[in-house]
């Protein structure tokens, strides 16, 4: 199968893709430092339940 060079985009096509490409590794980017914080306060709430468990 040969491959063909797509057609050349619009500038302003062009520029409005990187700026949605940019904008979606940024939102990636805050998801996974998110992810870790949440997965801890998780975790402490699932300690502090049990712990009540075993108190109460």
């Amino acid at each position: 199968m040969a491959w063909t060079i797509p057609p050349r985009l619009d500038p302003e096509r062009s520029r409005r893709r990187l700026q949605l490409l940019a904008e979606l590794a940024g939102a990636r980017a805050v998801r996974q430092r998110e992810r870790p914080q949440r997965a801890r306060s998780e975790r402490l709430r699932q300690l502090i339940a049990t712990r009540r468990r075993i108190a109460g």
